[in-house]
């Protein structure tokens, strides 16, 4: 059986996009409800690679843009879970800004997600 750690680092997931003209706003940023959009998608995929049920997000906690992200750049999306209750844990999501062309790299966007795992009948369930 593996340790929590294990399942903690096997379950952290990264996915990288490009940031396009159609998820940005007036200010040729990305969207900040894309973004949000976005991080619950990571935080959703990281909660069931660690638990391997069905989950459903219950909150997101604060979310702190820090940077804004402008389109044309490559954004990377880490999820990684950071509590461990009963039948609830929480997801870490970060999101990297890096331009295409450089080296530069910086964080932009933190916040955190509350899952719950549920059975068929959507009641909650122990994570196991």
């Amino acid at each position: 059986m593996k340790t929590q750690e294990e399942r903690i680092k096997e379950s952290t997931t990264r996915v990288f996009k490009a940031v396009f003209p159609n998820t940005t706003n007036h200010y040729d940023t990305l969207f900040g409800g894309t973004a949000m959009l976005y991080m619950d998608e990571i935080a959703f995929i990281t909660a069931t690679r660690y638990s391997r049920q069905k989950m459903v997000t219950v909150s997101s906690d604060k979310i702190d843009f820090k940077k804004p992200i402008p389109h044309g750049t490559i954004i990377e999306l880490v999820g990684k879970v950071t509590y461990l209750g009963t039948t609830s844990l929480k997801v870490r999501v970060d999101i990297f800004i890096e331009k295409m062309y450089d080296e530069y790299r910086e964080k932009a966007i933190t916040g955190e997600f509350t899952f719950v795992a549920i059975d068929e009948n959507k009641n909650a369930v122990k994570i196991i």
